[in-house]
């Protein structure tokens, strides 16, 4: 297994996992926008996350792990409006959010070590570290 492919199976599932609860929510008005929005954050951080693998430059991967981390944090506001409006059941979103949130954590955490000598904490400065 290739370094970073349990992250990226696991923003996968993640995303899979938010399409299925997305088309078990009642059709009205609300749950159309957030259930659409709801997928494109959660399927956009497992596509960048796949991005920031393939990144150019120690930057580039750094910048795309920040995206990843913003689709993350928007899924889980979508998921927080969601148990608010209370449109599923508890059981069945706290497995979501939970994974939703883990992979928040992980992701900042690779943000802060890719970025420990980076040129983007010293502005100026090259570096020649992929």
């Amino acid at each position: 297994m290739a370094k970073g492919d349990d992250i990226q199976s696991r923003l996968t599932t993640l995303a899979v996992k938010v399409m299925d609860l997305c088309e078990s929510l009642p059709k009205t008005v609300a749950s159309s926008t957030i259930s659409g929005q709801l997928v494109r954050s959660a399927s956009a951080a497992a596509s960048n996350y796949a991005e920031a693998r393939g990144a150019e430059s120690r930057n580039d991967f750094i910048h795309k792990l920040g995206v990843t981390f913003k689709e993350l944090n928007e899924t889980e506001v979508w998921l927080h409006m969601i148990a608010e409006k209370k449109l599923v059941g508890e059981k069945e979103l706290q497995p979501i959010l939970a994974e939703c949130s883990s992979l928040c954590r992980i992701i900042a955490a690779s943000r802060t070590t890719a970025s420990r000598g980076s040129t983007l904490d010293r502005p100026g400065r090259t570096s020649t570290r992929p």
